[in-house]
């Protein structure tokens, strides 16, 4: 499996007003010599599917990902056929983050049942790895079925899979059934570390981890930190109390305020401490970015995926991040 592309950094893209960038956005990344780029898929946003094609259309030599999909909005058939189309389009470009996604939206907001999310997670990873792989499959699970199953046109290179979770048990998973994990915004180089220790035992040699990892660099020091603000406010407020952010060392009781903020659709950047940007981004001059990439870098991180803030000049950031901070990146990922 080519993993070139985890010597150069990736980034991400997301937004409601995402689709009518896609395609301007996709070429500056491949302009800068960025190694890879990411589709977000929030509900309710613009689905990742479309949005890749589009991407994938206008680049020759980026890879495209998909960060993350679930099994139950989209059947593992259905996965496995849009993958299959988009590797079509961009062959050996592609690779396919898959996650249980949450219980609001799948079963609160859509109705859909969501049972035993790791065992569900387990079985789509095998169904659509299998119809990727050429393979006709019949399979009979406790969530998922097929009979007699196959893809009119696999993909025509493999497509590596990564999974989108945090928990043990679930991290014990990824390195069972997948080429590695995509571990989410407000990972930090400690969670890595235990990323690292939870699937170092069961993964395959060439197991991968990467992380989304806010990025903002100006030559103002205070402005790429107030640009990251805003965003890890809001983020430790939608994942308070989760495993990702007491492996950085933060209790409930740290976070409360901003899942009160969230709650209450109140700001809360102002209560962002510099130790906090320090944790969860890589943000700042040029230098301090580079010197920061060497904690991910040291921690175990294979590819760092920039979520830069919509606040920025998002082609400049894209520019800065090829020149600046790649090569940095790659020297870090060559010792």
């Amino acid at each position: 499996m080519d993993w070139r592309w985890t010597d150069s950094l990736g980034v991400a893209l997301s937004g409601h007003d995402l689709p009518g960038r896609t395609t301007d956005l996709a070429r500056a990344a491949e302009r800068a010599g960025l190694g890879s780029l990411w589709i977000i898929e929030d509900y309710f946003d613009p689905g990742a599917y479309a949005l890749a094609g589009a991407a994938a259309a206008v680049t020759e030599r980026i890879v495209i990902g998909l960060g993350v999909v679930n099994p139950y909005t989209r059947h593992p058939a259905l996965v496995a056929m849009e993958t299959a189309a988009l590797a079509g389009v961009a062959p050996g470009r592609i690779v396919l983050g898959m996650g249980s996604s949450n219980r609001k939206w799948i079963e609160e907001q859509m109705a859909i049942p969501f049972k035993t999310p790791l065992r569900g997670l387990r079985e789509g990873v095998e169904i659509v790895r299998r119809l990727l792989d050429g393979q006709r499959v019949t399979y009979a699970g406790e969530v998922f079925a097929v009979h007699d199953v196959a893809l009119d046109a696999p993909p025509p290179a493999p497509v590596p899979i990564l999974l989108g979770v945090k928990g043990p048990r679930a991290l014990a998973l990824a390195a069972e059934v997948a080429d590695g994990v995509h571990c989410s915004v407000l990972a930090s180089p400690a969670h890595v570390r235990r990323v690292r220790a939870t699937t170092s035992s069961r993964a395959r040699a060439d197991f991968r981890v990467i992380a989304y990892v806010l990025v903002a660099v100006s030559d103002d020091r205070a402005q790429a930190r107030a640009w990251v603000r805003p965003l890890i406010a809001r983020y430790l407020g939608v994942l308070h109390g989760q495993s990702i952010l007491a492996d950085a060392g933060l209790d409930r009781a740290r976070t409360q305020p901003f899942r009160d903020a969230l709650m209450a659709r109140r700001a809360a950047a102002d209560l962002v401490t510099d130790d906090l940007v320090d944790t969860f981004a890589v943000a700042g001059t040029p230098a301090e970015c580079r010197a920061a990439l060497a904690r991910w870098a040291e921690a175990g991180l294979d590819a760092v995926v920039a979520v830069v803030p919509d606040t920025t000049d998002i082609a400049r950031q894209l520019e800065r991040l090829g020149r600046e901070l790649a090569p940095a990146w790659k020297t870090l990922r060559c010792r």
